[in-house]
């Protein structure tokens, strides 16, 4: 599988260094992260809500090792939230965020992160949004938790994301899918061990399913984070026999990849997210999705190929 063999390159210095100075790369990376700053991300922003989607917004960027650089990530998501505003989009498009970019890693930083994204939650409330914790590598969950809990105290819009191939996830579902809750749910895209997570495809699809069917038959709002065609189905399926409405749970998908099915599940009535990344640090986002399909990978090497 080269899934695992990408991930483990994703924390590579060496390939990072390769790989960002190969020519092609930033064409094959525009597909996935379309712009840098806030100002590059407004126009496609406001592209994809002009076609009936909605979007969730990522600034880009994990390695952080500064209180500095924690404070800087808070900021950057402030400017995209008054960018917001002015736009007037704030119910149609909301923030995710991963706790590594507001120190979490850091010393002290369960409450470094748990104070630095606080004030983004509550300027998203205050233009009619709201923020979606992202999951990252298992040693971080309990401490996202946390904090999503804390959150929801103020703000109990406040979103999750967990992921199908941990063992722990049918347990965390369980306990997510009560009223009132945001929940994303997605297969995985970080390297674990199999002493936590499911390693083969199939039985990662199996997880997803029964996760799936908790959350569908709960009283919250299930996020059905995948590209899947037969997930997809699958999806829809447990949605109608929960008695669900069309806008009673939500599909997400991240940019640059199967556009015209998002247009396809806009057009049918289904809420549809674009989960929609920018920003300067990118290699690990980029390396990630190159893992989880290898189609991804396929393109990229193609695109080095020919036009490297």
């Amino acid at each position: 599988m080269l899934g695992p063999v990408i991930l483990a390159a994703s924390r590579s210095d060496r390939m990072r260094r390769l790989i960002s100075a190969a020519p092609v790369t930033k064409q094959v990376v525009d597909r996935f992260i379309p712009g840098e700053t806030v100002d590059d991300i407004v126009p496609i922003i406001a592209e994809l809500t002009a076609k009936g989607l909605e979007l969730t917004m990522d600034v880009v960027g994990e390695d952080i090792t500064t209180p500095e650089q924690a404070a800087a990530a808070r900021d950057a998501y402030l400017a995209l939230i008054d960018h917001l505003k002015d736009l007037e989009l704030g119910e149609r498009v909301e923030m995710s965020v991963k706790l590594s970019m507001f120190g979490q890693a850091l010393e002290g930083g369960h409450e470094l992160a748990l104070a630095n994204v606080r004030p983004v939650v509550e300027a998203a409330a205050a233009i009619g949004t709201t923020v979606t914790l992202d999951a990252e590598d298992h040693t971080t969950l309990d401490s996202m938790f946390a904090i999503h809990e804390e959150l929801r105290k103020d703000f109990p819009a406040t979103g999750c994301v967990i992921q199908a191939y941990l063992f722990r996830t049918e347990a965390d579902a369980r306990r997510l899918a009560a009223a009132g809750s945001r929940v994303r749910l997605v297969k995985g895209a970080y390297k674990e061990p199999a002493e936590v997570a499911y390693q083969q495809k199939h039985e990662i699809d199996k997880a997803y399913v029964r996760v799936l069917k908790t959350l569908m038959e709960g009283e919250g709002y299930p996020m059905i984070g995948s590209h899947d065609p037969r997930l997809i189905s699958i999806a829809q399926e447990l949605a109608h026999r929960a008695g669900r409405k069309l806008d009673e749970y939500e599909f997400q998908m991240l940019y640059g990849i199967r556009g015209d099915e998002h247009l396809r599940l806009a057009a049918e009535g289904h809420r549809m997210r674009v989960y929609t990344a920018y920003g300067t640090d990118w290699y690990g986002y980029f390396m990630r999705r190159l893992a989880e399909k290898p189609a991804n990978l396929q393109f990229f090497v193609r695109s080095m190929i020919t036009k490297g």
